[in-house]
């Protein structure tokens, strides 16, 4: 994408000087398993080749910068068969590599480009080192990727001991089970194998963990050609990044209707990964395609089931979404080895009256702890964990509707979501037409800025005491509803349901 734009750049009259930096720093967040470890991936511009010759404007400023070029080297790969490097073949002028460590040779050139007459746009191709001049980050680059608090002195950084694993490695984990006993199952991303979970799947089956680089729409089609072939791909890719790789979903995958699977990572509020890297929107555009599965656990144990049960769809794409973040500290299947789950089919939780609190993917825990808000003031809800998004449990949400007062879906995403499904289901069958009283609890229509998991969804106002006064308000009890609202919040990391009560029926 980024090379297409430089024609565009060289053919605009009111640009004519403009300049473009290309800035390499040789950062990877995971290393490319072997053998592609020994080689530089396309997208990376890490190794030069020698280069003489130089055009009109390099020379000028070897004059003033007293900068030897001669021994300059261009990025390998830049370079076409005639000797001129991809930009000059574009028809921009080319100087580098610089170094953007040195400042004072760096502050010179730009400044002699800035003044210096020019027939186009230049390109100054500067290459820094990620984590430059700070021993600690320099040694460890993909861990001060993204930054917590921690000691300048010795670079530990100050990270709450968990007792879980994150929910990436619990996917690995159940990925492995499942490639264990199916030797077509292979694993799929995009330079995020550490982020994914997907560099314990490469370490038990090296020859079946793809690495396709920073290229999610490559990873898409990719696995596209595998199911054409008979392979199980798994492809894991973080919400915010399968943005990239729609166009190739829609047609590649959901149009042909080939059985990949997709593993949506970091979905829902990520805290300090900020409102860039928020996983809020793909189950409104994954949910939307005629053919897809979509699916989201509401905790570890059952996101061993949704692999597996990924692993058993063959005549359609699925996805499951699983959150930022560890575990709740349910007990996980024997053997790490999940149970294919019905396809389309939720289950109660909790059986109450009047209200029902229809939870999906990680706010299932949160409609549980909001339960029992609900019973400490004299009201037993009922909670489900939905399961499903597409297809949705028509049968157990008819029930809800006919039974309860007020039924309110809440989920960690964007409008258009699953709450939406819901309310389309329940409008076309009629179930809107009488006293239901229906709420939809989704992220708001804005972007949630940096912060602490509690204190992002204490702004989106999906904690278990929102959740709680919302029934109370829909019922008009504005006392109960105060009273929940001030009281003390619930703690992170409280597990909130029994691990019995996520085994499969």
């Amino acid at each position: 994408m980024a090379k297409s734009t430089l024609p565009s750049l060289f053919r605009q009259p009111q640009w004519p000087n403009a300049d473009c930096f290309a800035n390499p720093n040789g950062q990877m967040l995971t290393i490319l398993p072997t053998p592609m470890a020994k080689c530089t991936p396309s997208c990376h511009v890490d190794e030069f080749a020698d280069r003489t010759e130089m055009n009109i404007l390099l020379r000028k400023l070897k004059k003033i910068t007293k900068i030897n070029f001669n021994n300059v080297s261009h990025a390998h790969g830049m370079i076409s068969s005639s000797g001129s490097t991809l930009f000059e073949e574009l028809g921009l002028y080319y100087i580098g590599p610089v170094d953007g460590h040195n400042m004072n040779d760096l502050v010179a050139i730009l400044n002699e480009v800035k003044n210096t007459e020019t027939t186009g746009p230049c390109v100054i191709h500067v290459v820094t080192e990620k984590g430059h001049g700070y021993p600690y980050a320099e040694r460890a680059a993909a861990k001060y990727h993204v930054v917590s608090k921690f000691d300048p002195a010795t670079g530990e950084q100050f990270k709450a001991k968990a007792t879980t694993k994150s929910y990436s490695t619990y996917f690995a984990e159940a990925l492995i089970a499942e490639a264990e006993a199916d030797k077509d199952i292979i694993g799929i991303h995009a330079a995020m194998g550490g982020g994914t979970g997907m560099n314990h799947f490469l370490r038990r089956f090296p020859t079946r963990c793809f690495d396709v680089g920073i290229a999610e729409q490559h990873a898409v089609t990719f696995a596209a050609g595998l199911a054409c072939e008979g392979f199980k791909p798994f492809c894991a890719i973080n919400s915010s990044f399968m943005q990239r790789a729609y166009d190739q979903v829609v047609h590649d995958v959901d149009l042909q209707k080939l059985p990949v699977r997709f593993g949506i990572d970091r979905a829902g509020l990520v805290g300090p990964d900020g409102c860039t890297h928020c996983g809020a929107f793909d189950v409104t555009f994954m949910a939307c395609l005629p053919n897809m599965v979509v699916m989201a656990p509401s905790d570890e144990a059952e996101l061993f089931h949704m692999v597996a049960t990924a692993a058993a769809i063959d005549d359609r794409p699925s996805c499951f979404r699983y959150p930022r973040g560890n575990g709740v500290g349910v007990e996980l299947p024997p053997g790490n080895k999940g149970i294919p789950l019905e396809i389309g089919k939720g289950r109660i939780l909790i059986e109450g009256e009047r209200v029902a609190l229809l939870g999906y993917g990680s706010t299932v825990q949160s409609c549980v702890a909001a339960a029992t808000l609900l019973g400490d003031l004299g009201l037993h809800a009922t909670v489900v964990n939905a399961r499903f998004c597409k297809p949705l449990d028509h049968s157990l949400i008819r029930s809800l509707a006919k039974s309860h007062e007020v039924l309110i879906t809440v989920e960690e995403g964007s409008i258009g979501g699953f709450g939406s499904h819901v309310a389309q289901f329940m409008a076309l069958d009629g179930l809107l037409d009488g006293k239901l009283k229906w709420r939809p609890m989704v992220l708001p229509d804005c972007y949630i800025d940096h912060g602490s998991p509690a204190d992002q969804l204490n702004e989106a106002r999906l904690t278990p005491s929102h959740i709680a006064a919302t029934v109370f308000n829909l019922l008009g009890q504005a006392r109960e509803e105060l009273e929940v609202m001030t009281k003390e919040k619930c703690k992170e990391g409280v597990q909130f349901s029994s691990p019995e009560m996520y085994k499969v029926a």
